[in-house]
């Protein structure tokens, strides 16, 4: 399976969700010291503690930053609970393509995002 899949190279050229949220729920940043891929992301929750709204932003390789659109597209709807309850695993079968060693981290700099949000 090619590293840059076309899929994934769709959600790098035509993120989903990928804009500043005025006045976020909460948000949580990252980055990876390695490559430089730094992302934020915003939630927007209803009393219920349900994921409204998912936006990010940031600056990293196409992996880092559509793994983020991807992943915004998939927790909206869910409660933060659930959604902070999703694996590694689950992140690399929302990205499906294989990932190398050296690119992990930035195949999972947004689910780790994710779960660092208080």
């Amino acid at each position: 399976m090619d590293l840059y899949s076309e899929r994934v190279l769709d959600y790098f050229k035509n993120p989903r969700n990928k804009e500043k949220m005025d006045s976020p729920t909460k948000m949580g940043n990252e980055c990876n010291p390695l490559c430089g891929d730094k992302l934020t992301i915003f939630l927007r929750l209803n009393d219920d503690n349900i994921i409204e709204k998912a936006t990010f932003d940031g600056t990293g390789c196409a992996i880092s930053q559509a793994g983020a659109s991807m992943l915004t597209e998939k927790i909206t709807g869910m409660s933060l609970k659930e959604a902070q309850s999703l694996t590694d695993e689950d992140m690399l079968e929302l990205l499906g393509i294989e990932v190398s060693a050296g690119r992990l981290k930035c195949a999972l700099i947004s689910i780790r995002t994710l779960k660092n949000i208080n």
